[in-house]
């Protein structure tokens, strides 16, 4: 127990007589000082005396599938200051293979009685997927955001990137430069924002015969695109800039030139894309303003305000670098 008080005193640089006072459910310290402690308390791993569980946390979870692919780490550093902005703390959860899945995390947050979660890139845009986890929330009635498309029985708030529009600028672009073969690397078939990009290319002419599906990295990418430059693809729009980089890997590793034998268009510009040989073009999820909206519902909700499940959609911006080139006549 001293030693309980003595790190939480620390942590929140009051002395162990609050903290005691505050555990104790004694009169004589502020509410901001008692948040405070209660947030530490959570932070630091320690149990909340019985009378005080009653209480959400200063806390909000965010739920992220990896922190490999760079948009997720900006991601994070966004939601994780506009949630400081707001008084509260973020905590991040990685889902990691053969570890802690994201229903383990969501069972977890919610011992940690944490006032919501904002899940990036999750099992809710997988079709196929567990959404056990995700219907336990709406049972608790826990504040909740998704970010990026999910499927369509789940009763979120969304904040997403207009997929449709990001994929119409892609193929304008290419089609601009005089590609005709153009083919597409995307997500699993299962993936809510793969399959919108996909319907958008069918709609506007794309040939079916020139998509992959893959996994979200260079490898996937790498593989994916392999198989499209043997069909003679001169343009690729990718789903993520991972994919984009392994597809740039692929085209070299078939004896071709990028942007000279085949463009390549990514998607996120995530950091660093601008360094890349050549330099990535790509369409840009305005992450700063999807990360600020989704603390915005989240919060909105924390305070009981009515939020309807609706989904709010950013449009991309086209990020023209040296990855894409007019086709060869």
């Amino acid at each position: 127990m001293t030693r309980r008080l003595a790190e939480v005193a620390k942590k929140v640089g009051v002395s162990e007589a609050t903290v005691s006072r505050v555990l104790n459910g004694k009169p004589g310290v502020s509410d901001a000082t008692r948040e405070a402690v209660l947030t530490a308390l959570d932070v630091l791993g320690y149990e909340r005396p019985t009378q005080l569980r009653g209480d959400r946390a200063r806390l909000v979870g965010l739920v992220l599938p990896e922190l490999q692919n760079p948009i997720f780490p900006a991601f994070a550093e966004v939601v994780g200051g506009a949630l400081a902005q707001q008084g509260f703390t973020s905590v991040l959860c990685t889902r990691t293979v053969g570890g802690v899945s994201e229903a383990d995390y969501v069972d977890l947050l919610l011992q940690q009685q944490v006032s919501g979660v904002v899940f990036a890139g999750g099992l809710y845009a997988q079709a196929d997927a567990s959404h056990g986890h995700y219907e336990l929330l709406h049972e608790r009635k826990l504040p909740t955001v998704l970010v990026n498309a999910a499927v369509q029985h789940l009763d979120f708030p969304q904040v997403s990137c207009d997929d449709v529009v990001a994929a119409e600028m892609a193929l304008a672009h290419l089609r601009a430069l005089g590609h005709e073969r153009v083919g597409m690397v995307l997500g699993p078939k299962d993936h809510m924002p793969s399959r919108r990009k996909l319907e958008t290319f069918q709609a506007e002419g794309g040939d079916p015969e020139l998509v992959e599906h893959t996994m979200f990295s260079l490898e996937g990418g790498h593989a994916a695109a392999a198989r499209l430059v043997k069909r003679g693809v001169t343009g690729v729009i990718c789903a993520s800039d991972l994919l984009a980089l392994g597809t740039v890997r692929a085209a070299r590793r078939a004896g071709l030139t990028v942007p000279a034998d085949i463009s390549v268009i990514g998607f996120d510009d995530s950091a660093l894309m601008n360094c890349t040989e050549p330099p990535l073009t790509t369409v840009r999820q305005p992450i700063d303003a999807m990360g600020r909206a989704a603390v915005d519902l989240l919060v909105a909700q924390i305070d009981k305000a009515v939020v309807p499940a609706d989904e709010l959609l950013f449009e991309p911006e086209l990020v023209v670098r040296a990855s894409t080139a007019r086709a060869r006549g």
